[in-house]
């Protein structure tokens, strides 16, 4: 039996190319030798997929799952700008952000964070501003 993937596939790629019923199972028959799609073992699933390549249908490629688009580097240089505001409004040099990275990711830079990381470290720093009576 094939995975869920992969008969989901063979579904959406039936849908797609608007192959009737009859004309599917004739795809199934002649390819794999199965009149059912859930009769499909991992070795004949491949050939019932190339077949409807050849015959148009183009497999979109999977969403990257958990991967966010890399911020726009201005927005970048505005986090940036608002840390080093935070910094000279507590009256602290950027040593002590690079410490901050330290101590939250492991990372010796901030100039080094990826921009969720760098997100947080300056989340972080408006907490810390509040605490000590900054504005924030």
């Amino acid at each position: 039996m094939i995975s869920r993937g992969k008969l989901a596939q063979i579904h959406i790629a039936k849908a797609q190319l608007g192959l009737s019923d009859d004309e599917y199972r004739a795809i199934l028959a002649r390819t794999a030798g199965v009149s059912s799609a859930k009769q499909l073992t991992n070795r004949n699933v491949g050939a019932v997929l190339h077949e409807f390549r050849r015959l148009g249908w183009q497999p979109k490629p999977a969403k990257k799952a958990g991967r966010k688009a890399p911020r726009p580097p201005a927005t970048r240089r505005v986090v940036m700008g608002k840390i080093e505001a935070l910094l000279a409004d507590a009256g602290r040099p950027w040593a002590y952000a690079d410490g901050m990275a330290r101590h939250m990711f492991r990372v010796e830079r901030v100039d080094w964070l990826d921009d969720d990381q760098l997100q947080r470290l300056m989340q972080a720093l408006i907490i810390d501003n509040k605490r000590h009576g900054g504005e924030g």
